[in-house]
């Protein structure tokens, strides 16, 4: 007859199990995922492109602060971005970082959108499983994480985005034959007119990276800008005309990333859901990291600086949407040279000048070239799920340049805003890129 085992063999078995419990393991497609489910969420919530970007920066640079003071191999942004202090430290030694990181990420991102039941069922699916391989590791880092996420939440709480939400709407001027008028089909207000006061990230101010204005409204024929409307009418016509095997009409397409597309059939008007410009290059910062097999630390890395260019670019660029308050091209058209011309791409609902795409493109492919080099060549499966194929491309600079050329192809920007809306996107995007220190094996970045 065996005996029963001793009350202390079974404490020291028990223990002995619990000391075995293996570490959490975190890569970066965990990261990638959580990304992704923030982009989902935006997608289904429809958020306009500037409140996009203020959505995917500040989880980002949670996950990398936790990172960044952990890691020898990069530097954290506590006092290099305006009014952000240093996070705390942990007070447990069995702080898994990455798996802290992780659940910032997911707090703060669930703080940022409106169904946060979709986050939240998604990080309770991970909780279960991270608390069943290591509770003691779990608990560790789940408390350090969301004390980490609540002081960027208290830093965030500062940007003037509350503000902004109790300013009045843009006012349309109908005297002003130059000024911005709603377009169709749904005729919205000018949206987020106010983002010039939101806090930058890098840049000194919102008017910092101010562009040279437009040509001088006319409709002279011999103007310069009269030239511009009817070039975009002129390319419109002589794209479309090619049908189903239009490249240009394809590049538009690619690059349209407009969450506001509205579908009307018979008496209804529904809107078709799309990623935001600054979600098509947050999946291009996704593809480069995969691409290069990189670790947490860097995955995370990417998606921060270039999140960073992104906000601050969609700051810079709102402030002269509203400054010029330029009309667009669809209502000059209509009302002057073909009352029945539609541009390839549905006009979204907020002022020409400088495209909003170039901006973004230019700071974001500035960005991603001081990390992975101005010969990075990548294939973009970003809008396979909405329908487009993938496009290829040699550099992140042929990319941006692509996304800006393709607001013309798609009847929504004058030549003047694509063109200098780009460099206005690369000028401070190296003006990020040249103040942050974050990582010392950065690429030297040129224009």
């Amino acid at each position: 007859m065996k005996r029963m085992a001793s009350l202390p063999f079974l404490v020291f078995m028990l223990f002995s199990c619990t000391k075995e419990q293996k570490p959490i393991p975190i890569t970066q497609e965990d990261f990638h995922a959580s990304v992704d489910k923030v982009t989902e969420v935006m997608v289904h919530d429809i958020f306009s492109p500037p409140v996009a970007s203020r959505i995917y920066v500040y989880p980002n640079i949670g996950a990398y602060e936790i990172l960044a003071n952990n890691h020898s191999g990069y530097s954290p942004l506590a006092g290099q971005l305006e009014g952000l202090r240093p996070i705390p430290k942990p007070d447990s030694k069995n702080v898994n970082f990455e798996l802290a990181a992780l659940i910032a990420h997911m707090d703060l991102s669930r703080m940022l959108i409106f169904s946060e039941d979709m986050i939240t069922s998604y990080r309770d699916s991970l909780y279960g499983v991270w608390e069943e391989r290591n509770r003691e590791e779990f608990v560790a880092s789940k408390i350090y994480g969301l004390q980490v996420s609540d002081h960027i939440a208290k830093w965030m709480d500062k940007d003037n985005y509350k503000q902004t939400r109790t300013m009045p709407k843009f006012s349309v001027d109908t005297e002003d034959a130059s000024r911005w008028q709603p377009t169709p089909p749904s005729y919205m207000d000018g949206i987020e007119p106010h983002w010039n006061k939101i806090r930058p990230f890098v840049i000194d101010s919102a008017n910092q990276f101010k562009p040279t204005p437009p040509p001088p409204f006319s409709m002279e024929e011999d103007s310069d800008f009269y030239k511009e409307v009817k070039e975009v009418y002129d390319i419109s016509n002589e794209i479309t005309a090619k049908g189903d095997t239009s490249e240009e009409v394809a590049i538009a397409q690619f690059w349209d990333c407009n969450p506001y597309v509205s579908v009307t059939r018979g008496h209804l008007m529904f809107a078709t859901k799309k990623i935001t410009p600054g979600a098509h290059w947050i999946g291009i910062a996704k593809i480069a990291a995969r691409k290069t097999g990189a670790d947490v630390a860097r995955a995370v890395y990417t998606y921060t600086k270039t999140s960073i260019a992104i906000a601050d670019a969609f700051i810079s660029c709102w402030d002269e949407k509203y400054r010029s308050s330029l009309i667009r091209p669809e209502t000059l058209i209509n009302t002057h040279i073909d009352e029945n011309w539609e541009p390839v791409l549905q006009t979204p609902p907020f002022p020409e000048y400088t495209s909003g795409h170039s901006v973004v493109s230019g700071a974001a492919a500035v960005a991603l070239t001081s990390i992975y080099g101005d010969t990075f060549a990548f294939d973009d499966d970003t809008e396979v799920q909405y329908g487009l194929p993938v496009r290829s491309f040699t550099s992140f600079r042929e990319a941006a340049d692509e996304a800006a050329i393709s607001r013309m192809y798609g009847g929504i920007h004058y030549r003047a805003a694509v063109e200098i809306g780009v460099k206005q996107g690369r000028d401070l995007g190296t003006f990020v890129v040249e103040k942050l220190k974050m990582d010392t094996t950065d690429q030297i970045v040129t224009k």
